[in-house]
């Protein structure tokens, strides 16, 4: 067995590794390429950090590109971003121009690579243009939406649905989040891995340093949430929330932490926004952290009697996965991808308001057999549904299945 996998198997078990093994056979030697808008910030670049040298090691040529742009063309995604999640959004034609733009200089800059490769993923609206500059393609093109687009804004989605309709498969993360396309439509959950920097074991020691090193005392209660300083993870709401729960638990710490992202222009408003809402109250601490500090965020996420993600929308929501995978049951929105991994009342509690969560808040605190219930019942399903072996099996099942549909059509 290969030493990357076999360090999984120790997590998972040597038979879903030999599965993997068995499926990957097919696919040995061929050209893989994913393509994004970020390696650093948010859940997709986590993800193929970590996909990237599992599919290596199986066999696979797996390659790893980033599109970039100037502020025109995030201001652009940002709002197909945005409206993809429902959020009317108006967006100009020069906008739409650099956006195009971009795409089209991309394709030539990475034009052999992609003209050539056997399977490439395009992650999200930011690439997905590249793929009108390539009518002569060899390989399958996937388009990969990590949001959710259940309800988008018609016009916005009109002039996208143009573009994706032209890749060979689509995949989403739920059923409820799919949309109509003249092509097969997959759904795969995101995962994590447990062998990263944010998941791995810590030693009771390096949890507390990290607490005292952020001003947090780890002998009272804390609440936690992980997230980018996006409006639609309502950092407002969670702060309402710890000031309604606060009123039967006054020792309760709130800790906000989170990074920018390269493709997010809004994270700064948003982070004042909220600076400004927590000032004068010294037990809410607020953590901007760097993109790689993932053993400072494994360590408050140990740290933490329970974690909050109080999304208003939410195509997955990888942290939920994280902080249950770490034995915390987890207070979340009740929205999207949160709702595919909180079982209510079982790993955690769905809400819809500040009000809700404050109850929840009250209730693990004062029932403290159940929260460690709940946290136990938690990492198992994460075990079970939720890591990054089961997210790369099913990946591999589609690559599987399309290339042999080619040559199926070809022979």
């Amino acid at each position: 067995m290969n030493s990357l996998l076999a360090t999984y198997a120790n997590v998972i078990g040597e038979d879903i590794v030999d599965h993997l093994t068995q499926l990957s056979r097919p696919l040995r030697g061929m050209k893989v390429v994913h393509v994004n808008s970020t390696r650093q910030g948010g859940g997709v670049a986590e993800i193929l950090n970590w996909l990237i040298p599992l599919q290596r090691e199986l066999g696979m040529e797996a390659h790893w590109e980033v599109i970039q742009g100037q502020n025109e063309f995030y201001q652009c995604t940002k709002q197909f971003h945005n409206a993809l999640q429902g959020n009317a959004a108006i967006i100009n034609q020069v906008s739409l121009k650099e956006y195009e733009q971009t795409n089209c200089q991309f394709a030539e800059k990475h034009g052999a690579l992609l003209q050539d490769a056997d399977v490439v993923f395009i992650h999200d609206p930011q690439p997905a243009a590249s793929i009108k500059y390539f009518p002569k393609r060899k390989g399958k093109w996937i388009w990969r939406c990590h949001v959710d687009a259940s309800h988008p804004y018609r016009p916005v989605w009109r002039y996208l649905s143009k573009i994706v309709s032209d890749f060979d498969a689509s995949i989403f993360s739920l059923a409820d989040f799919s949309q109509m396309l003249p092509h097969p439509v997959y759904l795969i959950p995101p995962s994590i891995d447990p062998l990263s920097e944010k998941n791995v074991e810590l030693s009771e020691d390096e949890i507390r340093n990290v607490c005292l090193q952020h001003n947090i005392d780890p002998k009272r209660p804390i609440m936690l949430q992980v997230s980018r300083f996006d409006r639609f993870k309502d950092p407002l709401g969670v702060i309402e929330a710890y000031r309604l729960a606060t009123a039967f638990i006054p020792t309760l710490q709130l800790v906000l932490a989170g990074s920018g992202a390269d493709d997010d222009p809004e994270g700064a408003v948003v982070l004042a926004e909220v600076q400004t809402a927590a000032r004068e109250d010294a037990d809410i601490h607020i953590l901007l952290l760097p993109p790689d500090a993932h053993r400072t965020i494994n360590a408050l996420q140990r740290a933490a009697d329970f974690v909050l993600q109080k999304s208003l929308k939410e195509g997955f929501g990888l942290t939920v996965a994280e902080a249950m995978w770490k034995a915390k049951p987890v207070i979340g929105g009740d929205t999207g991808g949160i709702r595919l991994q909180i079982i209510d009342h079982h790993t955690g509690f769905l809400v819809n308001s500040p009000e809700g969560a404050a109850l929840r808040i009250r209730y693990l605190l004062h029932h403290r057999q159940h929260l460690l219930e709940m946290g136990a019942k938690a990492r198992e399903f994460v075990r079970q549904n939720f890591l990054i072996t089961r997210h790369l099996r099913e990946y591999l099942t589609l690559m599987v299945g399309l290339v042999h549909q080619a040559e199926y059509s070809h022979g």
